[in-house]
């Protein structure tokens, strides 16, 4: 829902003015949104959230980033096995969905707008987002299983500074090195094919059917995530400009 506000000169003014600037004036504003990204490892998720982030003015909200905020939170009347998030990471074990939920809970409560990026992965956390929040949309990312393990193990990371490039879509200035710090240029030991597609089939298991679920909202629009950043993000747009309030 678009808000707009007309401001017209009196007529006093007005007649005193003969040119297309006096024309009444449209002022737009919109609430802030409430936005979920969807789509498979690769996609495009973190650079168009980031873009939403930027645009609208709201928060941008991952599971990892709210888990690093809030790895101290007191979870011993959770019946956990550690009191602590950060206990769980520490350990190097996967943090139960009931401390992730709350920890979304909270990051979601303290923000007047957002877009949420890798949650739920589930639909078990689709059913706790769903008492949360109301979403004003939702975006899914399409990307076909080719292009995915194409972008993903072409992936290169500065092995000093964490930059990402890529052997053909984003290129160094000098084969192997990286522009910024000059660190050599690595593949993640998970960014080969076969780590690659066993990280797609976990998504089409665990949270395909969360995308499947969130189709009849009235809000969900499908993006074809296999064009250039700046075309994916045109149609972005134009969908949050549809369907946020």
């Amino acid at each position: 829902l678009r808000v707009r506000e007309r401001a017209v000169l009196p007529a006093s003014v007005r007649s005193d003015l003969d040119n297309d600037l006096t024309a009444p004036a449209e002022i737009e504003c919109m609430s802030q949104p409430r936005i979920l990204m969807l789509g498979p490892p690769g996609a495009g998720k973190g650079t168009q959230s980031a873009n939403l982030a930027d645009e609208y003015d709201v928060s941008h909200i991952t599971t990892g980033d709210a888990l690093r905020a809030n790895k101290d939170m007191d979870i011993s009347d959770m019946d956990t096995e550690y009191d602590t998030p950060r206990e769980y990471m520490e350990a190097g074990d996967l943090v139960p969905d009931a401390v992730v939920n709350a920890i979304v809970d909270e990051a979601l409560s303290s923000a007047d707008g957002f877009v949420l990026d890798g949650y739920p992965r589930n639909p078990e956390q689709a059913d706790e987002l769903e008492d949360m929040t109301d979403l004003d949309v939702v975006l899914s990312l399409e990307v076909s299983r080719d292009e995915l393990v194409a972008r993903r193990t072409g992936r290169r990371v500065c092995d000093d500074c964490g930059t990402n490039y890529h052997v053909e879509f984003d290129q160094p200035e000098v084969e192997g090195v990286c522009d910024g710090c000059g660190g050599d240029l690595v593949q993640r030991e998970d960014d080969n094919e076969e780590s690659v597609r066993n990280r797609l089939n976990v998504f089409d298991e665990n949270t395909q059917p969360v995308i499947d679920g969130y189709e009849n909202h009235d809000g969900y629009v499908a993006i074809d995530g296999e064009r250039t950043p700046d075309e994916v993000w045109a149609d972005i747009r134009s969908a949050v400009e549809e369907h946020a309030e």
